[in-house]
């Protein structure tokens, strides 16, 4: 994220959990290290309840990724991991989609005054993207609701909504019936092994 002090920047570091799309930690500083990100999952493995070999955290090639701080800290927890392929800039999509829509909201500033300004302006948008945002990849719901489970219920009842709709205009609805079925499966890239949920 652009300072306003020319070729200056802060760094934001966030996880995000692939299956729901919640960001279930950030962190924003004046510069790169691999302490900082393995704090950063350190609090999010505790404040979601990660257990021991539960997930998998895939990463870019940066050097505070691989960095002994943050690898002795995720062996510590039990955390395999997996990386980007070399020069490959969007082995993540999910990562990439994120950063896109983080950058693509009409209030995104050209930079920040200070890093203070920059958390507070990644704080809204996190209160916003987690409880708020209706994303289009999992059929709607927001990052909240398929983290916590209440997407089953909630996709239900708009499939219910849907069918009576068509019945009672059927003139109005020519094309085929949206799918309200929950997302079952999530892959980072295709030729990978589906992910589960970590909520």
């Amino acid at each position: 994220m652009r300072s306003s002090l020319r070729g200056s920047f802060h760094y934001l570091y966030m996880v995000v959990d692939v299956w729901s799309r919640k960001i279930v930690g950030y962190e924003l500083h004046a510069e790169e290290s691999s302490e900082h990100a393995a704090q950063l999952f350190l609090a999010a493995c505790a404040r979601e309840g990660i257990r021991r070999e539960q997930v998998t955290l895939h990463m870019d090639n940066g050097p505070p990724m691989k960095g002994a701080t943050l690898q002795a800290t995720l062996d510590a927890l039990g955390v395999s991991t997996s990386f980007s392929r070399p020069r490959v800039s969007n082995d993540n999509p999910f990562s990439e989609a994120l950063f896109r829509t983080l950058k693509y909201r009409p209030a995104y500033p050209r930079f920040f005054d200070s890093i203070d300004d920059a958390r507070r302006w990644v704080q809204e948008f996190v209160d916003w993207y987690n409880p708020v945002h209706c994303h289009s990849a999992i059929r709607y719901v927001t990052p909240e609701e398929r983290h916590t489970g209440r997407e089953v219920e909630i996709l239900s009842k708009r499939e219910k909504l849907y069918r009576e709709a068509r019945r009672r205009n059927p003139s109005r609805c020519s094309g085929a019936e949206r799918n309200w079925n929950p997302i079952l499966e999530v892959t980072l890239n295709p030729e990978d092994s589906p992910v589960t949920s970590v909520a």
